[in-house]
């Protein structure tokens, strides 16, 4: 990774790299390519074999497709076509998603444990015209004859995935790589997931980013496990591993046996994964004997990078995680719609509860409530961001599309601070910026102290409205088996940690905390929960 440039007027990051020539398509997709592209449950697919089951099935939607149609809606036949997938991480979704590619149509990944509200809402809103499932669909998916039938309302045609290697004769579109490729919908922890349109340029320069950035190899070997209709392991993992040429191991969901077996048998190179499951995997090793703890501890020791993001990750556990494997997690930051934009360097320092870098080909700048450019270190500001992966609209609504830009900067919404060099995430202004007593709080880095409380396992912090302070500061907790915490020893116990006004002023004792499918918690539900709730002060 090119070390960042700074420009001390604006206080901008600017990481440039060398571009090579765009290629609209997977180079390692070669019929003469017999590397393990895919593994799942000691199977693999070779690039080869991969690469004719993508052609194959993208012909099969063509063809029938075209049979669907009216003629006169024939050409051209499947650009700016929404075709959503309803598949868990399997060799079957990886060819559903590129097939859907390689016909030139719109990808729309969707939540497999999403409601079926949630996902009536998917589906309107992305226009969709047809559904990939699963050949099990049937058996597996435990509301199928309601999703049948809302699907026959909405006039969306359901398909299973069919691996049918016998050759078809109809030809595949030439990719243009300004297409509209994939819908991705916003996490909706702050609102209603809005469904973000990322054309494949976007996704190529994403791609090229990180295979930079990471430097990505083609001797690389991964895990998949990450939900399958997130940017995390879409564009991270899999189009990372695969446009490099590296072998992509399927799991379903996480399963840390199996999973973990295969780190003690040191079959990976790269590691992604988001806070929880590093601190499920750090529960787990606990239960274990010496010999098998050793053995992961080895398989974690061997590889080149191990990842976190998509939540913070809390320093104890960054330096838990070190103390297992000698492992720095790399912590990086991004969204839906930007795609990674910070990450801490590959080679270089990587510091617990900071974010790094600008990435390579990504500009940011960090900007005050007044939209002025911060030119110092040390001030809050909002994260804008300039970049050629950045989302092209969001889906049939131009007003929140125009509403995310301010003068060709992407507003992200999330504030920061620079410190020494690097960025620090604060929080979404909309949730995780406490004004209270004239202060304006980080939620963030009061978690952060909360988490090193000999009781609590999981805690987060949000602020209610109050008379007195305009919002006060609310710790909601999961305590660790066997303990307990009232208020006013939580606070005795801050008092040489935090400053006195970041101090909670409410304690919450909670079983567990909602979370997304990528183990963020969902903020807006917990104040809803607690709103009009008595809590012990």
């Amino acid at each position: 990774m090119i070390a960042p440039k700074f420009d001390c007027i604006r206080f901008k990051q600017v990481a440039t790299m060398n571009t090579p020539k765009e290629q609209a398509w997977f180079p390692h997709l070669q019929s003469t390519n017999h590397n393990t592209a895919l593994s799942w449950a000691g199977t693999t697919l070779s690039y080869a074999e991969l690469n004719d089951a993508i052609n194959n099935y993208a012909r099969q939607l063509l063809e029938t497709t075209r049979h669907e149609m009216p003629q006169k809606q024939k050409e051209p036949l499947l650009n700016d076509h929404s075709i959503a997938c309803l598949i868990p991480i399997c060799h079957e979704y990886a060819i559903a998603l590129l097939s859907i590619w390689r016909t030139g149509a719109i990808a729309v990944p969707l939540n497999i444990h999403a409601a079926l509200p949630e996902l009536e809402h998917a589906l309107k809103t992305a226009g969709v015209s047809t559904l990939i499932v699963t050949s099990d669909f049937d058996t597996n998916y435990p509301n199928t004859i309601a999703l049948r039938q809302l699907c026959e309302t909405l006039n969306i045609k359901i398909k299973a995935v069919n691996i049918d290697l016998a050759q078809r004769s109809h030809a595949l579109p030439h990719l243009n790589i300004e297409r509209r490729a994939l819908i991705l919908f916003t996490s909706g922890t702050t609102n209603k997931p809005k469904a973000t349109v990322i054309t494949a340029a976007n996704i190529r320069a994403q791609i090229n980013t990180l295979t930079n950035a990471w430097a990505w190899q083609q001797k690389d070997v991964i895990p998949l496990f990450l939900p399958a209709h997130h940017l995390h392991g879409i564009i991270n993992v899999l189009c990372c591993a695969l446009w490099s040429g590296a072998q992509v191991d399927l799991y379903p969901k996480f399963d840390a046996e199996k999973v973990l077996k295969q780190v003690s048998q040191n079959s990976y190179t790269v590691f992604m994964a988001v806070p929880t499951i590093y601190n499920h995997i750090l529960k787990y090793m606990g239960t274990l004997n010496k010999s098998e703890y050793s053995s992961i501890a080895s398989g974690f020791k061997i590889m080149r990078l191990n990842v976190s993001g998509s939540a913070a990750c809390p320093s104890d556990t960054f330096h838990r995680w070190h103390k297992l494997t000698g492992h720095h997690l790399l912590e990086r930051y991004g969204m839906t719609e930007i795609g990674m934009a910070i990450s801490n360097p590959y080679d270089g320092e990587r510091r617990p509860g900071a974010v790094g870098l600008a990435l390579p080909g990504v500009e940011v700048a960090l900007f005050d409530e007044q939209g002025q450019a911060i030119t110092k270190e040390n001030l809050a500001g909002e994260i804008r961001v300039k970049s050629a992966s950045i989302f092209q609209s969001y889906w049939n609504n131009p007003e929140a599309t125009a509403a995310s830009f301010k003068d060709g900067w992407f507003c992200t919404g999330d504030i920061a601070v620079v410190e020494n060099g690097y960025y620090r995430i604060m929080g979404r202004a909309s949730i995780d910026i406490i004004k209270s007593g004239g202060y304006k709080l980080s939620a963030l880095e009061i978690e952060s102290c909360l988490l090193t409380h000999s009781h609590i396992d999981e805690c987060a912090v949000i602020g209610l409205d109050d008379d007195t302070w305009g919002e006060k500061v609310c710790a909601i907790a999961v305590l660790k088996p066997s303990t307990s915490l009232e208020l006013s020893a939580l606070r005795e116990w801050c008092k040489d940690k935090i400053s006195s006004y970041k101090i909670p002023k409410l304690l919450e004792i909670t079983d567990n905390l909602p979370r997304n499918a990528m183990g963020k918690v969902t903020k807006p539900i917990l104040k809803t929960l607690l709103l009009g709730k008595h809590v012990s002060s």
